[in-house]
């Protein structure tokens, strides 16, 4: 009994351990990829395709389900009412939704999915081919070269993304509201831009930009630290996506509680 007791407190230490040793080897390479942000050389160009990869390429996904839950939230939130005859709220809670809370988080989850799964990929089929040992020989820091313009890029073109995806959002529901219930198209529009304040957007696209930072820091760390072999791309890939998606659920928590609690 003694033995089996001990062997169970063992294990729950060294998963804790583990997590501490995790913990800390992502904070020294989020600051090591951060300090190369502001340091020279600057490669503008990887920059440049980064934003192209992650914001422009990520568009279709982020403005489709938007506009999906735009018009899912209108008809969730007019049933809802109905029941206590405060239909008229549909447009305010569409909007304050869709930018504080659904556009962020659902934005980072599907670029989480798409971005961060194909920066690990990348970055593990390098380290697998020894293609960053290669960057070393030639005299190019790999943080600076690979990891340093896809975390600024992610930080950047994420809230641009959120903030079309809440403008898309915001017509899902217009459409949904005006043509599905029967919204009066000037009443909706009003109630939208009388209800929603410059801190609802603000907050949002805070919470994008952390958001975005995340999702590049997961991908960039898994695939850099890959293990060998195709398992190793594969285990990496799915470690990316997993820990991004909760990293974020978690960081919208904290920003919530942050710019929302009184």
């Amino acid at each position: 009994m003694l033995l089996a007791v001990q062997g169970f407190l063992a294990s729950i230490g060294a998963a804790v351990l583990g997590l501490c040793r995790a913990t800390g080897s992502v904070v020294l390479f989020a600051v090591s990829g951060v300090s190369h942000i502001f340091r020279p050389p600057f490669y503008f160009g990887e920059l440049g395709r980064q934003l192209l990869r992650i914001g422009f390429f990520s568009l279709p996904v982020v403005g489709l389900t938007a506009l999906f839950t735009g018009g899912a939230l209108a008809l969730q939130i007019f049933a809802g009412g109905s029941r206590f005859n405060a239909e008229s709220v549909v447009p305010s809670i569409v909007a304050i939704g869709m930018v504080r809370e659904l556009g962020p988080v659902l934005g980072g989850l599907m670029v989480a999915g798409r971005v961060s799964a194909s920066i690990a990929a990348e970055l593990g089929t390098m380290r697998v081919t020894e293609q960053i040992d290669a960057l070393t020989t030639l005299s190019t820091n790999p943080m600076k070269f690979l990891v340093a313009p896809r975390l600024l890029a992610a930080t950047i073109a994420l809230p641009l993304l959120v903030l079309v995806g809440d403008i898309i959002g915001i017509m899902g529901g217009f459409l949904v509201g005006v043509g599905r219930l029967e919204f009066n198209p000037a009443t909706y529009i009003n109630t939208t831009v009388d209800f929603l304040e410059v801190g609802d957007v603000t907050s949002g696209l805070v919470k994008a930009a952390v958001f975005g930072f995340i999702v590049a820091l997961m991908g960039c760390y898994q695939g850099y630290n890959s293990g060998r072999g195709a398992q190793g791309v594969g285990r990496a890939t799915t470690n990316a996506v997993v820990s991004a998606s909760v990293l974020i659920l978690a960081a919208n928590y904290m920003l919530t509680e942050v710019f929302f609690t009184a």
